[in-house]
């Protein structure tokens, strides 16, 4: 049942941003703005997931080299 809660929600998120980019060419400059600040910031928020995951499920790499301290002479 929570899926279904979940997909109803994504849908409905949905319609509504496609309903405000579809009034965005007769909105004010402020809206303008303020929408491409939201998108800017959504789209900031799933690059980084999208490197941060890259990073955390790369390919495990290979054993490291041990480092010794060099000895003085």
């Amino acid at each position: 049942m929570a899926a279904s809660n979940f997909v109803q929600e994504m849908r409905l998120v949905g319609e509504r941003l496609l309903l405000k980019l579809q009034r965005l060419p007769q909105a004010e400059p402020v809206e303008i703005v303020a929408f491409s600040v939201i998108l800017l910031f959504t789209a900031t928020v799933v690059l980084l997931l999208v490197v941060a995951c890259s990073c955390c499920c790369a390919q495990p790499r290979g054993r490291k080299a041990q480092v010794r301290p060099v000895t003085p002479r």
